[in-house]
């Protein structure tokens, strides 16, 4: 390895590399490098600074973005940037052949874009959309050479992509690695990306870790110099390293959860969801399964979310007592005197749908044990894969599921929540909550917005639509040769562009 080349280990192998098509988070550590997009948001502040565009305009309807770009912009094909070069990348994620995944939705109403001049490019929304600046600082709006789109197919461009970033894509193999060099001619980033005085990253090497149990192995034998997501058991490990350090990220979003399935018999009646909620120790998952480096979730949202609010500190505290009341006030009763509530088909059991990902599995076993002594028998049903998942819920046949997304504009909170969203697995339908979610969504005003958003938040508590577990913390192995290592306001991205490599340490 040269002095500044450096393997970032990577969790997952996506099915696909594409940031305009493909949907997982884990391709953002990676392409974050190679992509520029028209705005940022500052990792301190959340706040919207330049990107690409350096300066922007909202019409007084709200439906009109307008971006002065920078210039003097070239992509690493040597493609120069103007508003050209935007359209095209609009034009290609908003194309149904593209059949985009994310990009797509982060655009909302999206209704096309006007070039005024070589630099300057409006974005027409058919209704007001207060997430679009969020959408468009994100990796998946990534603005993309034209000559590389004009050049490969869709399924070769993620072999070749080509946009303005700090990194230039070099290669992919997929199940391998992936290769990124340090774009020499870079100086166009936004206000928080600098390099660093000495020893700059030139080159990273991007390999699969996807064994949780190889993470650590890696890094104290120096295969890895980073790498995310480690088990919270390594992670109190590389707490007392002198070779590596640890870095606690906080993942803005929803929480790690379990939506209930309101449409199904016993998780139909809200008092017995409730008594769900009361009858699980949250505080307990959170320090043996999570060594106590997340801490025990609230609401529907973590507090890096904008507009968060803390809405059921008092209202779900742990108590055995109180849950079993409340079921019992549901006419159930335990005739054979076997510890599980009675239903028509024997014992109250509850089917849970378990991923393979995270710690789902035992979280399900403590539920399992906690809920037993509230008189519920808990039925662990093993999904292989997140298809699998889909396939499960479309049945119908569950209590329970796991599902969560990351993001700081809780606008996300409409995918799951209202009557005809796409991810709608509670089954829940309210006109009136409908409005009020249409309403935030359309609103600019923050004011405006932490007030609808605060009322969403609570009622999704009120009815008991979810059972919150951790917020989400990414533990990360970095060598303690990696120095200025951080990571933007979405958590999960690295900004390799501002850190140094040195092998003397």
């Amino acid at each position: 390895m040269s002095r500044n080349r450096i393997v970032y280990g990577l969790t997952l192998s996506p099915s696909g590399f594409d940031p305009h098509v493909n949907q997982s988070s884990e391709i953002g550590i990676v392409l974050r490098q190679v992509y520029d997009t028209l705005v940022y948001r500052d990792p301190d502040t959340g706040q919207f600074v330049p990107g690409l565009a350096e300066s922007w305009t909202v019409s007084p309807d709200q439906t009109t973005y307008t971006f002065t770009l920078k210039q003097g912009v070239t992509f690493h094909d040597g493609t120069p940037f103007n508003a050209a070069a935007v359209g095209t990348t609009l034009a290609r994620i908003t194309a149904p052949e593209t059949r985009s995944q994310a990009a797509l939705g982060l655009l909302g109403p999206y209704a096309g874009y006007e070039i005024s001049d070589d630099y300057t490019i409006s974005i027409i929304l058919a209704q007001p959309f207060s997430p679009l600046l969020d959408g468009l600082s994100q990796f998946y709006l990534g603005i993309a050479s034209p000559a590389a789109l004009n050049t490969y197919s869709n399924e070769r461009y993620q072999f070749n992509q080509v946009g303005t970033g700090p990194y230039i894509f070099v290669e992919y193999i997929p199940d391998e690695r992936i290769v990124l060099r340090r774009n020499p001619n870079y100086a166009w980033g936004p206000p928080f990306y600098q390099p660093p005085a000495a020893n700059p990253i030139e080159e990273i090497e991007f390999r699969f870790f996807t064994d949780p149990s190889t993470r650590l192995t890696a890094l104290e034998q120096g295969d890895a110099q980073v790498i995310g997501e480690l088990p919270p058991s390594d992670a109190r490990v590389v707490v007392g390293s002198s070779v590596i350090d640890l870095q606690t990220v906080r993942i803005p979003g929803q929480p790690d959860q379990f939506l209930f399935n309101i449409r199904q018999f016993p998780t139909d009646n809200p008092t017995f969801r409730q008594a769900l909620l009361i009858g699980l120790n949250r505080q307990t998952i959170v320090d043996n399964i999570y060594q106590g480096f997340s801490p025990a979730a609230q609401g529907p949202l973590t507090p890096g979310v904008q507009f968060y609010l803390d809405v059921s500190v008092d209202q779900y505290q742990f108590d055995v007592q109180q849950a079993r009341a409340l079921i019992s006030t549901l006419g159930f009763v335990d005739a054979d005197a076997n510890g599980y509530w009675d239903d028509p088909n024997g014992d109250l059991t509850l089917r849970v749908l378990v991923p393979p990902w995270g710690e789902y599995r035992q979280i399900v076993q403590v539920i399992q044990d906690q809920w037993r002594t509230i008189g519920v028998r808990v039925e662990p049903v093993a999904v292989p894969d997140f298809p699998s998942l889909v396939s499960a819920v479309d049945s119908g046949d569950y209590n329970l599921v796991s599902l969560t997304s990351y993001g700081v504009d809780p606008a996300f909170l409409r995918t799951y929540f209202t009557t005809d969203a796409a991810r709608n697995w509670t089954g829940f339908a309210n006109a009136e909550f409908d409005n009020l979610m249409r309403d935030a969504v359309q609103q600019l005003d923050p004011g405006l917005r932490a007030e609808r958003y605060g009322a969403i938040q609570q009622a999704i508590m009120d009815q008991a639509l979810i059972l919150p577990i951790r917020n989400k913390v990414n533990l990360i192995g970095v060598s303690s040769r990696v120095h200025g290592l951080r990571f933007d306001v979405y958590g999960w991205y690295p900004i390799i562009y501002n850190a140094s490599y040195d092998p003397s340490g």
